[in-house]
């Protein structure tokens, strides 16, 4: 069974079981999510299990093991380096008896001093609503897309303001780390060097930064993607609220010719 009817990424069944529905499945294999909701779901994880809940978290870097299937899941996290200004925690996802992908979080204290605060960076104009993207279902559905530049079909440099559609986990409101990382695995694909419908883009990671927590609903990806003649790539996302600069999202790229291009 591909999934469960739910209006939300994910239905829990236990303290550390979900089941997937059909909105985290992606739009390159029928059955596999697309990477944001695991990601997402490893942060919510990694929040969790956080003994200093008004901390930030600074840092999470997902390491994605394989194909990620819309299917039951188990979720772990434990705190591997405790502290008291900063903290380190591991998450585990895990299909079955394959783990299918691992993330760490670094956490940090925060400290109430306006002084400290440097300048933000202004966030780029929310297109209208004339401006989103439509899509058959999936991944892709479940989040609402505005371009101010560029698009899925057009090659080079994109900025997209997104917004999920659903929660995350069904009867919980998402956090702001959970609203970043559902969609900032989405750098690679807003942006494109190379048509794709002649080449694929597989991230085996994603790497994000947060200097600052979203405040709004709406994230905005201001991505960039360069692929080397070795066939290694880099994504790279300047994130952004309403209210500006948030921090950025990386993803390392391999790179290949689709079959019908070399025929």
């Amino acid at each position: 069974m591909l999934g469960v009817a739910s209006d939300a990424f994910f239905v829990q069944l236990a303290d550390d079981r979900f089941r997937a529905t059909r909105h985290t499945e992606g739009p390159w294999n029928e059955g596999a999510q697309h990477g944001g909701p695991p990601a997402a779901l490893l942060g919510r994880a990694i929040e969790a299990a956080s003994g200093q809940p008004d901390w930030v978290t600074a840092r999470v870097a997902v390491d994605i093991l394989g194909p990620i299937p819309v299917a039951e899941l188990t979720v772990r996290a434990e705190i591997v380096r405790p502290g008291r200004s900063v903290e380190l925690i591991e998450a585990e996802l895990s299909a079955g008896d394959r783990v299918a992908a691992r993330a760490r979080g670094w956490r940090i204290r925060t400290i109430a001093d306006p002084a400290a605060a440097s300048d933000v960076q202004a966030a780029p104009a929310l297109p209208a609503e004339s401006h989103s993207v439509p899509w058959p279902g999936g991944y892709i559905a479940a989040v609402e897309w505005r371009f101010a530049e560029g698009g899925f079909d057009q090659l080079g440099a994109a900025t997209v303001w997104t917004r999920a559609r659903f929660p995350l986990v069904a009867g919980e409101p998402m956090s702001p780390l959970q609203r970043v990382l559902l969609v900032a695995d989405s750098g690679n694909g807003a942006s494109s060097a190379l048509p794709l419908a002649d080449f694929w883009f597989i991230n085996p990671e994603l790497t994000v930064h947060l200097y600052r927590l979203p405040e709004t609903d709406w994230i905005c990806l201001q991505a960039r993607t360069t692929v080397s003649p070795q066939g290694v790539g880099l994504a790279e996302s300047a994130l952004y609220d309403r209210h500006g600069a948030i921090g950025r999202g990386a993803q390392a790229l391999l790179v290949g010719p689709r079959p019908s291009a070399t025929e």
